[in-house]
């Protein structure tokens, strides 16, 4: 069983960046495509961006694209999802997942594990 545990929410302003950190225990990364979703109060789960286990091919949200990178380190058993030029419609509880279905997968039901969020809160 795969534990997650995120880190790295806070607040800032708009335009600033912020590097959350999403650290595995229980089983190795590399066994796992990695995803970062989010949760606005009020609103449905939204895919972020996830990278794959094998090949670290990455898949971001046309909202994020070009603003926000994920990337993992094998050696520390850790996924990051790098946030540039934050907006506040950023703001949400960002949630890292992990799953063993092959392929790049957007929708939340085919993610296995979950960590319990860390908030990130822009303002304007």
């Amino acid at each position: 069983q795969v534990q997650l545990v995120e880190t790295g929410g806070g607040l800032l302003q708009a335009g600033g960046s912020l590097r959350l950190s999403c650290a595995a225990s229980g089983g190795a990364l590399n066994r796992y495509n990695m995803a970062w979703f989010r949760q606005a109060p009020g609103k449905k789960r939204e895919f972020v961006a996830t990278i794959g286990r094998s090949d670290s091919s990455t898949l971001y949200a046309d909202s994020v694209k070009g603003r926000f990178t994920i990337w993992r380190d094998i050696t520390k058993n850790t996924a990051y999802l790098q946030m540039n030029s934050l907006k506040p419609e950023d703001t949400a509880v960002y949630l890292c997942a992990a799953t063993s279905v092959l392929g790049l997968a957007t929708n939340e039901y085919v993610y296995d594990y979950w960590g319990q969020g860390t908030q990130v809160t822009v303002s304007s």
